[in-house]
């Protein structure tokens, strides 16, 4: 089997098919509590995906919960789909959440922080591999977004599975990940 973007999103879209409710908390939770192993505590701005609850996507209010606990700022976006730019905004007590046409969860409106400032980003993904590089839906969103972001800003990506060896075709414009944490392993780029 060649190991493509488009093979690697329908061999992965099929597997989180396959995890009950119950597995996808208890690995939501194990990624949570790995990411508390990294060194990204002492930054202040996090972007942080919303769930694709269809898409069988990593729960990640865990981890707005650590982050709020550790009274972080926390980014969530707005994605236009015919820019393919995502907007940032500030979560905040008062942050209206609404699906938008494709289930993504997003804010309503709010105080808008740009990608300059956002110092750590986690990632959604389908698969990745051994090098950092990783599969997402194909829509670039996630590559445009890193690219307005500060060299420096920490890329992480959460998977609910392991690395593959090799992505083949991965191309120029795609940005790697610094790590990808899974439920049983911090992988470092």
């Amino acid at each position: 089997m060649q190991n493509t973007k488009k093979e690697l999103r329908l061999k992965y879209k099929s597997l989180r098919k396959q995890l009950s409710e119950e597995e996808m908390e208890e690995m939501s939770l194990a990624i949570a509590n790995q990411l508390l192993k990294l060194n990204i505590w002492d930054k202040n701005y996090f972007h942080v995906f919303l769930p694709i609850q269809e898409q069988q996507e990593i729960d990640t209010e865990l981890i707005l919960h650590l982050l709020s606990g550790k009274d972080k700022n926390i980014l969530i976006s707005k994605s236009d789909f015919e820019s393919r730019e995502m907007t940032h905004f500030l979560l905040t007590d008062n942050t209206q959440i609404k699906k938008n046409e494709y289930n993504i969860p997003e804010p309503v409106d709010g105080i808008e922080v740009p990608s300059k400032k956002i110092e750590v980003v986690f990632i959604p993904l389908l698969a990745f591999d051994k090098k950092g590089h990783r599969v997402g839906y194909g829509k670039g969103f996630y590559d445009k977004f890193l690219g307005e972001c500060q060299a420096e800003t920490i890329k992480v990506g959460l998977s609910f599975f392991e690395a593959e060896a090799l992505i083949e075709d991965v191309h120029e414009g795609d940005i790697q990940l610094d790590y990808c944490v899974t439920p049983n392993k911090i992988y470092r780029f």
